[in-house]
């Protein structure tokens, strides 16, 4: 069920990353995380570095830029982005016990989870502490409301990954729940990247808001793409194991809208391959077939496709930019590369 072509970096993501902003970043996640022999930095750089697209920080620079404001003013609070982030995917290698992050060892496995709890706490910190340095270029306000942002976002994000925990195994309660657990649990975070950019880049409160609602929606989207992805590329192209979903019980998309099209005999099966967690002879195949049987991975893009189109409506009280075409772009990227 691999799609033709299917790349990690796609030409759209390279492009980016080679844009003076994506050096920019490169460069200052470099400096500020360089070898060296304190254990927690250490390991922080190893969760860190070598980058991956650096898409939240790009979307907070350009997010910045699109209102009016300097990326360089706002860099900072884009690298504390990717800090946050970075310390979400610690915190949930140890919670769904995955071993490959990025295609090598995961943080819990290469360092042990004790330490992998700190250095994802760390992260966090450092994150918030990112937005206050901003002072230095941006008012005050503008920093506290950031600040707010964020730990909005933060709060938000923990009620989602428990909200997932309650879900896991259970396709019923899936079906019910699973569109305000990804709000809450991915979608939260890029609506912060987006909000704390436009915040910082001086934007008013109406203009903040639809740049924050842009990347909920965007947010949801990249969500129900990583679902996808489990179904169309390889391990060595997502760089987790392909079976990761089925092995945790977790009801991502494409499996709830089998559950809803599938026979009441296919239910009970499916139910029971997520409750042995995709461990039995065949299963894997089987999940496969039924997926394909009933449509669920377009049923899934389609649900993608539309909150990508609604990310992009937010986009129209922009004016017109270089970084305005970029917010744009990733939205087009993030249903394109799985179709």
């Amino acid at each position: 069920m691999t799609v033709t072509g299917f790349t990690r970096f796609p030409p759209f993501i390279d492009d980016l990353a080679r844009s003076e902003s994506g050096r920019l970043l490169h460069a200052e996640f470099a400096r500020r995380w360089p070898e060296t022999a304190d254990q927690l930095v250490g390991i922080a750089r190893y969760a860190l570095l070598p980058a991956g697209k650096l898409l939240r920080p790009m979307m907070t620079l350009h997010a910045a830029e699109a209102v009016g404001g300097s990326p360089s003013d706002v860099l900072p609070a884009a690298l504390g982005m990717e800090y946050l982030h970075v310390a979400t995917l610690v915190h949930d290698d140890i919670i769904d016990a995955d071993t490959l992050r990025r295609g090598r060892p995961a943080v819990p496995v290469a360092f042990g989870i004790p330490s992998a709890i700190v250095v994802g706490d760390h992260l966090i910190f450092t994150a918030f502490q990112s937005i206050v340095e901003c002072g230095a270029a941006v008012p005050p306000g503008h920093v506290a409301a950031a600040v707010a942002a964020l730990a909005e976002a933060g709060r938000d994000l923990c009620r989602g990954q428990m909200l997932e925990t309650q879900l896991v195994g259970d396709l019923d309660a899936g079906a019910r729940h699973y569109r305000e657990m990804i709000r809450l649990k991915t979608g939260a975070l890029f609506r912060a990247v987006c909000h704390v950019g436009a915040l910082l880049g001086g934007a008013d409160p109406q203009l903040a808001a639809g740049l924050a609602r842009y990347g909920e929606h965007l947010g949801i989207a990249f969500q129900i793409r990583d679902d996808l992805l489990s179904y169309v590329a390889t391990p060595e192209q997502t760089g987790k194991p392909a079976t990761s979903d089925l092995n945790n019980g977790r009801p991502t998309l494409p499996l709830l809208l089998a559950y809803d099209a599938a026979t009441d005999t296919s239910r009970v099966e499916l139910m029971a391959v997520l409750h042995r967690r995709g461990a039995g002879p065949g299963d894997v195949e089987w999940v496969a077939g039924l997926l394909d049987e009933v449509d669920a991975v377009q049923g899934a893009r389609r649900q993608m496709a539309g909150h990508a189109e609604r990310a992009l409506a937010e986009l129209t009280a922009l004016a017109p930019s270089a970084s305005a075409d970029v917010l744009t772009g990733i939205a087009h990227w993030m249903t394109s590369e799985t179709a």
